[in-house]
């Protein structure tokens, strides 16, 4: 991301970020709520905003520390750095190198440029190169005609968290993208790596609906989604 857009994201995290949650709320404290920029949490910091500002704050927390556990080890690594989700988030989320970031900007989706630009059909060699490739496919013997691949050029995701935000963004003109709503509560692009998921709380994203996200984040990565989008709409 190159400095231009840097300026514009306001959020707690690495600069140099590959993992980015867009939520529309900040903790109610100065140092935070007067933010212009990127700025990397310090060890302590997680547990100070929880503790300054109660427990829906550590909530977002932790089910962020979550969900990076979750991810499918084949295509994201932040699972490795630590024993437990809980040490993850101690010790790694948001953290200077985490590559993690909770953005309270929109989304600069148009000018990034890591993003997912290409969407086609493969012909019947290039799927079984890609099945291959998908270690987490078991089953090998599915409907080729019916399997849809992703070509992309980078791994960077953003996560919204929640249906009402994203649309929020929509009528604002501050998201223009078009998203494929796979029920009422999750939407996916692939084109520029976003999905729209329910907000960071252990009711609303439950560890049930955290492994389906976390199957969508691996079908971004690969560009594989046979089996993950079943019935959509558009919007």
């Amino acid at each position: 991301m190159n400095n231009h857009i840097k300026n514009k994201v306001v959020a707690l995290g690495d600069t140099q970020f590959t993992f980015a949650v867009y939520i529309a709320n900040q903790p109610k404290m100065p140092e935070y709520e007067s933010l212009k920029h990127i700025m990397p949490l310090q060890l302590g910091e997680i547990d100070s905003i929880g503790k300054a500002c109660g427990n829906g704050w550590r909530k977002v927390f932790n089910v962020y520390a979550k969900l990076l556990y979750a991810l499918d080890k084949n295509h994201f690594h932040f699972s490795e750095l630590a024993p437990t989700w809980q040490q993850y988030r101690d010790q790694f989320l948001l953290q200077k190198n985490s590559t993690t970031a909770l953005i309270f900007t929109p989304p600069c989706l148009n000018n990034i440029e890591s993003s997912y630009v290409e969407n086609s059909y493969l012909d019947n060699s290039e799927i079984e190169n890609k099945l291959i490739e998908c270690s987490h496919v078991e089953n090998t013997n599915v409907d080729k005609s019916k399997v849809r691949i992703h070509k992309i050029k980078n791994k960077t995701v953003h996560i919204i968290c929640g249906r009402t935000y994203a649309k929020k963004m929509i009528n604002d003109g501050q998201l223009s993208i078009d998203l494929l709503w796979l029920d009422e509560e999750f939407a996916i692009n692939f084109e520029h790596a976003v999905i729209v998921c329910p907000y960071f709380d252990y009711r609303q994203l439950s560890n049930q609906k955290i492994q389906r996200l976390s199957s969508l984040l691996s079908a971004l990565v690969t560009g594989y989604d046979e089996g993950v989008i079943a019935t959509a709409e558009g919007e």
